[in-house]
């Protein structure tokens, strides 16, 4: 199966993880991309979080997650003959994607404004912090802090009266989904450059994302005027049927029977309770309303008398929407996981194989292949050779140190 991208060349001069993202789910999705690196590489790769049990190998798991499949050149691109060699890996270039803040890019020569008027069928693409235009314009930020606080989600998920605002769940959270924003964003761009022609400057941010994802709450807390949506620490349901229930073993199934009435009486069937259906109290939704606090009650008692294996096997007879609250460390063994190989095994090219999440997007019912991340400018040479530079032009490019 060819992939949807194959063809299309991508020149990635990034660092972290926000449009490293981008490119990597660019990469899966077929297309060449080359990340251009500092001397000292991209700082991410010495951002260590964890390691394998007993320290055989350890494994930049960020570095590895957000930059697959692509080939690395170390550039500097502070100096005169380092541009020269960006300029030529964009010569037949279709996508230029960064983050570099505007005045760096303005400072090496590629800006937007320069880059496009070089080269008039360059898509360029950019990862924002709060968006290109207003007088933050150029100010520079991080998933934990743009995405997370500024974008309404911390608030929103931290309960009433906290000491502290909830952090993110893991590590690039934000930058994860606005990477991915920012990847559909370039697909478009390419897709309205076939039909028309006409290549785009686009640009996603980590704000703008956050909003998006926010923005059911943020539309009505605007209509409303509503400053925030209150969220007390013993929270009840307007629907017991749509809740996060504790099982009697300290697991949590979750619940999300939005048609309660067409649920209700079923799920009490086949959970041994028939007396709470046929209780007059709980006849329909407007009444478990009117008697929330009875009805929540007993329906937190009957979850926390049975196992999650019971739950299991109790809901599985019934139609209605349910899960159950796994841990990551549970996902591999997820049956829906394997079957759609949304986590794949990658050559890490010493024997062994790293663990990485799959883009999530099958075509033809096929997920796409991915590979694992590439060493510090481990593709330089080949690059370099691939734009007609000489044995000794390569050589002189490394003594100058324009190439590590």
């Amino acid at each position: 199966m060819g992939k949807p991208l194959e063809g299309i060349k991508v020149v990635e001069v990034a660092m972290w993880a926000f449009v490293p993202v981008a490119g990597g789910m660019l990469s899966d999705l077929g297309a060449d991309v080359i990340k251009v690196e500092p001397p000292t590489g991209d700082p991410i790769r010495g951002l260590q979080i964890g390691g394998t049990e007993g320290g055989k190998r350890q494994l930049d798991y960020s570095w590895e997650s957000y930059n697959r499949g692509k080939r690395s050149i170390t550039l500097d691109l502070k100096q005169e003959a380092g541009r020269a060699v960006l300029m030529k890996l964009l010569e037949d270039a279709d996508v230029f994607i960064t983050n570099l803040l505007p005045p760096a890019r303005r400072s090496m020569g590629i800006d937007a404004d320069t880059l496009r008027a070089a080269f008039p069928k360059l898509i360029y693409a950019s990862g924002s912090a709060s968006g290109p235009n207003g007088p933050e314009g150029e100010k520079g930020g991080y998933d934990a802090i743009t995405f997370w606080a500024r974008g309404g989600v911390s608030s929103s998920v931290t309960e009433d009266g906290a000491e502290r605002p909830v952090g993110p769940p893991g590590p690039a959270f934000g930058d994860s989904l606005s990477g991915s924003m920012l990847a559909g964003a370039v697909s478009a761009a390419i897709a309205k450059r076939a039909m028309t022609g006409e290549a785009s400057e686009v640009d996603v941010s980590l704000l703008g994302t956050a909003m998006w994802s926010m923005q059911r709450f943020i539309a009505q807390a605007t209509d409303n005027d509503i400053l925030k949506f209150p969220r007390p620490a013993d929270m009840k349901p307007y629907n017991v049927l749509v809740h996060n229930y504790a099982t009697s073993d300290g697991r949590f199934v979750a619940l999300c029977m939005l048609q309660a009435d067409k649920y209700w009486a079923r799920f009490c069937e086949v959970a041994g309770r028939p007396d709470l259906a046929a209780d007059p109290r709980y006849a329909s939704a407007s009444a478990r309303r009117e008697n929330l606090d009875a009805c929540f009650t007993d329906v937190k008692a009957l979850f926390a008398s049975k196992t999650l294996a019971e739950w299991k096997a109790i809901l599985k007879q019934q139609d209605g929407q349910w899960d159950v609250v796994q841990h990551v460390g549970e996902m591999k063994d997820d049956v829906q996981v394997q079957a759609n190989h949304y986590l794949q095994r990658v050559n890490y090219g010493d024997g062994t194989e790293v663990p990485l999440v799959s883009v999530p997007m099958l075509f033809d019912r096929q997920a796409l292949p991915t590979r694992r991340s590439p060493g510090l400018g481990a593709d330089s040479d080949a690059v370099l050779e691939g734009l007609g530079y000489s044995e000794d032009e390569i050589i002189d490019l490394k003594v100058q140190g324009v190439v590590f």
